[in-house]
């Protein structure tokens, strides 16, 4: 480039040393000079015109020019050759995404900037009623108008899903999971989970009926269990280690039961929250006397209390859940170690904690702790009568409440089990007398 730009260069003073000899000839070498350069000037225009009036038809081949000009169209040519040939493959990549996503049995919803609506797939039409073109360009919120996914997607707090009856079928669940991109953009993913939703009833309406069904032989086995075990002395020694054996496991499964139903009952039925604040500090004092008499003076239960500050809320539940984490540091606390129970509030909301001296969790067990029949040590949980769903249970009470369980542990340390209540439900107690 840079040799033909010289060479233009010299082109330039040809042009404008004839026209300086063709009038220096007639005594005019100044006006020559003039002509020679607007000869140029023209030469270059011409050129220029031809480039504009290719463009203008970008389908056709490159004017035939020679030198710089020459470069000029044919760079123009090569690059025009390698964008078309970028477009075209750009556009088979879209023709691909769009037809994987058409070919989704889940809904693809894409939505601008603006919050319109800029594509969606054939599963989104089928599952959200949507028409292709006559609702391109609408908000979402002008087409899905259900209060609880305007409030959901103006939120921009997309971390859990949402679950909607269908606009077109009341009798079908959709998920929505919403995701942010680019500038205020959005993607939408819809799921039909009705056959997911009616598997989860069935499981739920199993466990109940199956323990609901359970009880009363259990409870018929363990009174003629204990009636046998008072006249035990007059058994053989063989048979008395049974005896002893069988209570054992009968109360197990008893607990077993009970939970089972406690669990089912937090799944299915609906919440109701006490009308009049909980006095969670007298509830923390009667779990530490029944705590107390479970460990038989081998722990001590230390309380720090808020005895101001309580909580709306279901007293039961609650009291089954703060149970299940005091009974569960009595049972997997070494004896003679210290038990902390505290409540107490700060500027984010109230929290119960359970903290032990014990041996401590491994880190890659505390995520699975909630789990049902999910146990670290299956020897240790057996000789302690755990049934593997204290955790799944406490968990349930807490989403109920709108808060959560939190759970941190060092080995050889201890831990802590920390239910959190959103500031929201907290409550100022008034003390009569």
């Amino acid at each position: 480039m840079t040799s033909l730009f010289r060479k233009e260069i010299g082109t330039l003073v040809f042009y404008l040393l004839a026209g300086f000899l063709a009038g220096w000839l007639f005594s005019h070498a100044a006006f020559g000079l003039f002509l020679g350069a607007l000869l140029f000037i023209v030469k270059y225009l011409w050129q220029l015109g031809r480039l504009t009036q290719w463009l203008n038809q970008p389908e056709k081949e490159p004017p035939e020019a020679k030198g710089i000009w020459g470069e000029v169209f044919d760079g123009i040519y090569h690059y025009q050759r390698r964008q078309k040939s970028s477009q075209l493959h750009l556009k088979q990549i879209l023709n691909r995404i769009q037809d994987s996503s058409q070919a989704l049995r889940d809904g693809v919803v894409m939505i601008d900037g603006k919050g319109n609506l800029e594509w969606w797939n054939t599963a989104a039409e089928a599952l959200l009623g949507l028409r292709s073109p006559s609702d391109l360009g609408y908000p979402i919120t002008h087409l899905l108008r259900e209060p609880s996914f305007v409030e959901y997607y103006e939120s921009q707090s997309y971390q859990d899903p949402l679950m909607l009856a269908s606009p077109l079928n009341e009798d079908r669940s959709l998920e929505f999971q919403v995701t942010l991109f680019g500038g205020n953009e959005r993607l939408i993913l819809v799921r039909d989970v009705t056959k997911m939703q009616r598997l989860e009833v069935m499981r739920q309406d199993f466990i109940a009926n199956v323990s609901h069904e359970l009880r009363t032989p259990l409870t018929v086995l363990s009174g003629y269990l204990e009636t046998f075990s008072d006249h035990a002395e007059n058994l053989p020694t063989k048979w008395q280690r049974g005896l002893t054996l069988m209570r054992q496991q009968s109360v197990r499964m008893q607990q077993l039961v009970e939970d089972l139903l406690t669990l089912s009952s937090l799944e299915t039925s609906s919440f109701e929250a006490a009308i009049e604040p909980i006095a969670v500090p007298e509830l923390i004092k009667a779990i530490k006397t029944d705590a107390l008499a479970l460990s038989d003076g081998k722990h001590s239960l230390v309380l720090e209390i808020d005895a101001d500050l309580g909580v709306y809320g279901s007293e039961k539940e609650l009291r089954s859940a703060f149970s299940n984490l005091v009974f569960n540091a009595v049972k997997y606390t070494p004896a003679g170690t210290e038990i902390a129970l505290s409540w107490y509030q700060n500027a984010e909301g109230a929290y119960f904690e359970v903290k032990d001296k014990g041996q401590g969790i491994d880190p890659a067990c505390l995520p699975h702790l909630t789990e049902r029949f999910y146990r670290i040590d299956k020897g240790r949980s057996s000789s302690t009568g755990g049934t593997g769903l204290g955790l799944a249970i406490v968990k349930h009470v807490m989403l109920r409440h709108q808060g959560q369980l939190e759970m941190t542990s060092k080995q050889g340390v201890g831990s802590c089990f920390t239910c959190y209540f959103p500031l929201a439900k907290t409550a100022l107690l008034t003390h009569q007398g």
